[in-house]
């Protein structure tokens, strides 16, 4: 059986057995718990998304990896989906800092390798495990110029502050020119009445890297408590980041 139907495939193409889908539901978990246990102290981050087709000869990646300094300068842990291209560069960055970073990786059937700047990261089965990962430590997103998955992640942002299932964290669009479409679609979406006005005012777009830390350290650092978490001897757990490419 190949990668690709081995889970995600299986899961969604409708009813099996009970005791199949029991077992699809603890392989789940099992995904889940192992990317908590992973990231549980990895510190307050800022996740940033981007294309994994952008290499270094492309504009962008010279910009990601100096988005990823500034967010460590700032004292955040730099996350990433954890592959190549512009979430290389940002882990880069990071790492030119002396700050930390990390990655949630995804298992797919053209096999994407986590990149070589991650002092940890968890590799996993579900995109929608993934995802959660990629929301649940961080305190600011950012968005570089990306495909499909890149949109895909800058609507669960958009979504999940808009219906208040997270706080009201900011969302940052590096690349004016890139994004203008997408603006200009959410302001289509307002005037017809299927979004509220307020609501296009969840984006700061802009080109100029020192004022997206700006507008994160405004809107994360200045206005929410940032935490860090104890390490729990029992459970044999460390607070230090140490290098390791898999968890799978």
């Amino acid at each position: 059986m190949d990668v690709a139907r081995s889970r995600d495939e299986i899961l969604l193409e409708g009813p099996h057995a009970r005791r199949h889908e029991l077992s699809l539901l603890f392989r789940a978990v099992i995904d889940f718990l192992r990317g908590f246990r992973t990231l549980h102290f990895v510190g307050p981050c800022v996740t940033v998304f981007g294309s994994a087709r952008f290499g270094e000869d492309h504009p962008a990646y010279a910009q990601a990896r100096s988005l990823g300094r500034r967010i460590a300068e700032m004292g955040f842990t730099v996350m990433t989906g954890g592959g190549p291209g512009l979430m290389e560069a940002a882990n880069r960055g990071a790492k030119d800092a002396g700050g930390r970073s990390v990655g949630c990786n995804i298992r797919l059937p053209v096999e994407q390798r986590a990149n070589a700047y991650l002092d940890r990261s968890v590799t996993c089965q579900h995109f929608f495990v993934r995802k959660v990962l990629l929301f649940k430590y961080s305190y600011a997103f950012v968005a570089l110029p990306g495909g499909v998955g890149t949109l895909d992640e800058v609507f669960e942002a958009l979504t999940l502050v808009q219906t208040h299932k997270i706080e009201r964290f900011p969302i940052v669009l590096i690349g004016a020119a890139y994004w203008s479409p997408l603006v200009t679609l959410l302001q289509q979406l307002a005037a017809a009445n299927a979004i509220g006005g307020e609501d296009t005012h969840l984006l700061f777009v802009t080109d100029d890297i020192e004022e997206a830390a700006g507008y994160i350290e405004r809107n994360a650092i200045d206005r929410f408590s940032l935490r860090a978490l104890r390490p729990s001897w029992w459970l044999g757990e460390s607070r230090r980041l140490t290098p390791s490419r898999s968890t799978r």
